[in-house]
């Protein structure tokens, strides 16, 4: 969330970075709401100061026997009294407006951010690795997995609906696999603190990460008003809200491989075949705490751990620099990873690395103090995919896959295989 104050002194700042984004203006909207805010919290405080000034000047009233000016008092307090709350009201109604124009406006991106309408505007920033060399005809994911016996599209539609996957066997084995090779990697390497959070978060959970209340669509709730987690930035970044931090500490970096939860709302049509947009999915989860001077430099440090991954799986990519127009809600900046699929050919997003500022931190009160500092100050948040588990379980079968129809394992994995070496045909 944007902090009215920094609003009040550049509002054509904001509105020039909403024109970025292809927003409306609203700053002199929001300065107009806030002085109307400040005028009725003031009249609301004055109210309630002369009420207790009246309430004292009747005990000095009653003490000189004027009883005509003690009954003027009480009358006068009586007043107040009796206006007090609809005061108190338009004030919480006043600021809740407020607060919610506030919650709904995004970040304003970083000034090397290109802008762009669009994923058509992004900017390829550099790439990893080549193509698969074979003369064999590439295939999609669920044509190997169909075929392999160990991707089963028909059965989840039969438990779940549409945009579920059964994985048995040998895949089942692969993606566990994939997972933790991630969450050893980014441990043992990379210096990420391993997590296992709540897959159910409240309402405030959400607001602190930017999901709510402008993405609520794209959530799945329960019945007893609990949300299941679109990803585990959500529990991650959550676990600094209303605290205030040492800056020596920092940073905190957590990851955590867990299921994500995602309705999907605004793609229908778009991947419907296959796992590459699933109701229900894998993933493995970078989130940075840092202070304001060292978030940038960990926003490169994050994109290389998660580079990492498929480096030594040795899977093609590119790295793009998203523009303003395509960027998420709450990032300043993004790079999106997008590994190379033979069957699609074409590149497909597999992580997404974001520098949010103070932006979250703001929403969840997160706070740090430096050894010099009188007053805190926000932290910034950073999060990406370390990466997506069931994307990489896509990249490693469609650049994998043997002319006849089964598939190597990446020699990274093969500790976490069991002896296994090459997925092949279900017997």
């Amino acid at each position: 969330m944007l902090d009215i104050k920094w609003i009040r002194e550049n509002a054509e700042a904001l509105d020039a970075a909403l024109a970025k984004r292809g927003a409306e203006p609203v700053a002199a909207g929001l300065i107009a709401l806030d002085e109307t805010c400040r005028a009725v919290i003031q009249k609301a405080q004055e109210m309630q100061s002369r009420r207790n000034a009246a309430s004292k000047e009747i005990g000095a009233a009653m003490a000189q026997k004027d009883t005509a000016l003690a009954e003027r008092l009480k009358a006068e307090v009586a007043e107040i009294k009796t206006q007090l709350p609809a005061a108190e009201d338009e004030e919480r109604r006043i600021t809740a407006e407020l607060n919610d124009a506030l919650s709904r406006l995004p970040n304003v991106p970083l000034e090397d951010v290109p802008v762009g309408a669009d994923e058509n505007d992004n900017v390829e920033k550099h790439k990893w690795g080549a193509r698969p060399g074979w003369n064999h005809k590439p295939l999609e994911h669920f044509e190997i997995g169909e075929a392999l016996g160990w991707m089963d599209f028909e059965g989840a539609a039969k438990i779940a609906g549409s945009r579920f996957t059964i994985l048995k066997g040998q895949l089942a084995r692969l993606e566990r696999a994939l997972g933790q090779f991630m969450l050893d990697t980014h441990t043992q390497e990379h210096g990420y603190i391993e997590v296992q959070p709540p897959l159910l978060v409240r309402d405030d959970a959400m607001f602190g990460t930017g999901q709510l209340p402008k993405f609520a669509e794209d959530l799945f709730r329960t019945t007893d008003d609990r949300w299941l987690i679109p990803t585990a930035e959500v529990p991650l970044t959550n676990l600094v809200r209303d605290e205030i931090l040492a800056q020596e500490k920092l940073p905190l970096r957590f990851t955590a491989l867990t299921p994500c939860f995602r309705s999907e709302a605004g793609s229908a049509g778009r991947d419907t075949r296959g796992m590459l947009r699933q109701h229900q999915f894998m993933k493995c989860e970078l989130v940075s705490i840092t202070d304001a001077e060292s978030s940038v430099a960990e926003h490169e440090r994050m994109t290389a751990c998660a580079e990492e991954i498929l480096r030594r799986l040795d899977l093609h990519y590119r790295v793009v620099t998203l523009c303003t127009g395509d960027m998420g809600f709450g990032a300043r900046k993004t790079y999106d990873i997008e590994v190379w699929l033979p069957g699609q050919d074409t590149y497909r997003e597999i992580s997404s690395c974001s520098v949010c500022g103070d932006f979250q931190a703001r929403r969840m009160n997160a706070r740090y103090r430096g050894k010099e500092d009188k007053n805190p100050k926000f932290v910034h948040t950073l999060n990406g995919s370390g990466v997506a588990v069931g994307r990489a379980l896509i990249a490693v079968l469609e650049n994998y896959l043997n002319e006849d129809g089964s598939v190597t394992v990446p020699d990274a994995l093969l500790p976490y295989m069991g002896g296994l070496k090459k997925i092949e045909k279900a017997s």
